[in-house]
């Protein structure tokens, strides 16, 4: 089904979403001490790299000038089938949800693809504990989402769509079945910072090789390459944001009320993060697939609990 008013939320992600990078970068320069870089420093990135020329090895082949503009591509797309508030997607349709993660997993796939296809064995080592990770984190996003489902069900068919499960979230839902949206939330919390390479799983500005996961896949990316890369991160960051806020963020009824409130959230979110990168240290990388586990394990007991009700 498509909602022409679900062109909100592709709008809004689309213009603001390289916004939360600035709140995060800023948040962290200013518990630091220091002035930071502008709100607007990764506007003016994406603006300077897509008028710069792109390097390639003569080693690469059509893979890894596709990885940038697929991922990019899978985003946008994902985009389009995330709700907002009382404004529905722009595509909604029963099993919307699978189609959201495995676009996720696809962007991912292309840009493993790009990074073996230079014949780096260092990125191979990066492409390798990147997707060793999402293996770990997105079991964690399917049940959760999953167990989110069938907690707001209104009759013996679970849809696993996106819109139906956002319209169902409310202070009724949060007071029967708080723990379950507990739980929910803060496996997704966790799987918010691994799958955007955020401390404590990775740290986004690290210079050490051998402690690297998805820096070091785009290494070899320039120019309009990597304008696409760092976008297609941006949204990332907001779209798995955007899942936590709608989950913990009830609605009023009111839309604009509604879109202000998660919008403000958004950032809010974006702010805590950059003070959490800047309290703690990354994990060691034995125990991130622990804390990854952890959070599967979290979903895991919510669902059972939902299907125990």
């Amino acid at each position: 089904m498509i909602a022409l008013n679900g062109l909100v939320t592709p709008i809004l992600a689309l213009t603001l979403a390289p916004l939360l990078m600035g709140v995060i970068n800023r948040v962290k320069a200013l518990v630091a001490g220091r002035t930071g870089p502008p709100l607007l420093q990764m506007y003016y990135d994406l603006w300077r790299l897509l008028h710069k020329g792109a390097v390639y090895s003569e080693t690469t082949t059509w893979l890894f000038r596709a990885g940038p503009i697929v991922s990019l591509s899978t985003l946008i797309v994902a985009c389009m089938l995330m709700p907002m508030s009382d404004s529905p997607a722009l595509f909604s349709f029963s099993g919307d949800m699978v189609v959201f993660v495995s676009l996720l997993a696809l962007g991912r796939f292309a840009i493993v693809l790009a990074a073996l296809d230079t014949g780096s064995a260092f990125e191979g080592m990066g492409a390798a504990r990147e997707v060793f990770f999402a293996s770990l984190a997105e079991p964690a996003v399917l049940l959760g989402m999953a167990a989110i489902a069938k907690a707001t069900v209104a009759n013996q068919t679970m849809l696993l769509s996106l819109s139906s499960m956002n319209t169902r979230v409310s202070l009724e839902l949060w007071s029967n079945q708080g723990v379950i949206l507990v739980f929910v939330a803060s496996a997704l919390i966790v799987v918010f910072l691994a799958e955007n390479s955020r401390i404590p799983v990775d740290d986004p500005t690290t210079h050490l090789e051998l402690t690297m996961i998805h820096e070091v896949i785009i290494l070899d990316h320039s120019g309009p390459d990597l304008a696409f890369v760092l976008y297609a991160a941006c949204l990332k960051l907001w779209l798995l944001a955007l899942l936590i806020v709608e989950l913990v963020i009830p609605d009023t009824g009111n839309l604009l009320l509604d879109l202000a409130a998660d919008v403000g959230t958004l950032f809010v979110l974006a702010a805590v993060v950059g003070l959490v990168e800047s309290a703690m240290a990354r994990l060691r990388m034995p125990k991130v697939p622990q804390l990854l586990v952890g959070a599967t394990t979290l979903t895991v007991l919510a669902l059972v609990l939902e299907l125990r009700n």
